[in-house]
């Protein structure tokens, strides 16, 4: 057993958590909440996305949320999902240095998702990492349903592997294995981290797992014995799936912080600035805080 001495948190609850909450956030709002999360000592922030408001209206604007950071300054980086060679080009006239690409593991989510193929899906990203190579922007992919899916259940962890050496052959320098679901368990999640670690690195690797069904702090338990040292997180567990009922969306940072902190894992951040951070935006929604630590840490009445 090797736990990492430090791991890389991915706050993803500016974009994937407020994304799939039912209250869009205003520019003003989604812009404090990332100055909190930087403040909280997080580097790496989820900023936006740059796909078309008529499928995700909560991320409308995102140019204008670039705008109100300061891109240019500071160790913060803010990188925004982008689905093709139009939000590619929108994202980098909005400054964007950072870019994420995304891909599913399963054919039946990938076509109902963004109605094609897994292998036009990438093939899609072509002039995406064109552009990113030529303008030296940094590229991260995402594998959507690599512990399962609504619509075909178990997914194979060949074709994880396929998919993820496929994003790193584009250009990507760092993959996110999605549980898009929630309904993965530690031994599968170590057996899919182990196929597609020894294929592109272990370096190269980020988890990204919802909590649908509580597995998911147990799931990265079982992944940091194998030496993963990138996570993603939202705070205050912000999201959802649409494609799961009842699905409470992705692991809450303050939980992911509050375990590390337990075990010894350097990450940085700071735990009460981050409660705070949570708290905040979940008030300006009207919705409740998911992380379990937040709840726990607010006083008694």
């Amino acid at each position: 057993m090797s736990f990492p001495e430090k791991v890389k948190i991915v706050e993803v609850g500016a974009r994937d958590g407020l994304q799939n909450e039912t209250q869009p956030a205003s520019v003003k709002q989604r812009v404090k909440l990332i100055r909190q999360l930087a403040d909280a000592g997080l580097k790496n922030i989820e900023a936006g996305s740059f796909i078309s408001p008529k499928w995700v209206p909560q991320m409308a604007n995102t140019a204008q949320v670039l705008a109100g950071l300061e891109l240019a300054s500071g160790n913060a980086r803010y990188p925004v999902l982008v689905p093709n060679e139009r939000g590619m080009q929108d994202a980098l006239t909005a400054g964007a240095k950072d870019i994420s690409i995304f891909a599913a593991a399963s054919e039946s989510f990938s076509q109902k998702n963004i109605n094609c193929s897994i292998d036009e899906s990438i093939d899609r990203f072509t002039e995406v990492a064109e552009l990113a190579h030529a303008r030296q922007i940094n590229m991260r992919g995402y594998v959507s349903c690599v512990l399962g899916c609504p619509y075909e259940g178990d997914i194979s962890i060949a074709t994880v592997v396929k998919v993820s050496k496929r994003l790193i052959d584009l250009g990507c320098n760092e993959i996110s294995l999605g549980d898009t679901i929630g309904v993965g368990t530690p031994l599968k999640a170590r057996a899919m981290l182990t196929a597609v670690a020894d294929a592109i690195g272990i370096e190269r690797v980020a988890i990204h797992f919802h909590d649908t069904y509580g597995q998911a702090l147990a799931n990265i338990y079982a992944c940091l014995e194998l030496g993963i040292s990138t996570i993603d997180s939202s705070v205050a567990g912000l999201g959802g799936c649409p494609y799961a009922h009842g699905a409470s969306g992705n692991v809450a940072s303050e939980d992911v912080i509050y375990m590390l902190n337990g075990m010894g894992i350097e990450t940085g951040v700071d735990l009460h600035k981050l409660i705070l951070a949570g708290r905040s935006i979940c008030a300006q929604l009207d919705t409740q805080v998911r992380s379990r630590v937040n709840l726990a840490s607010m006083p008694s009445k």
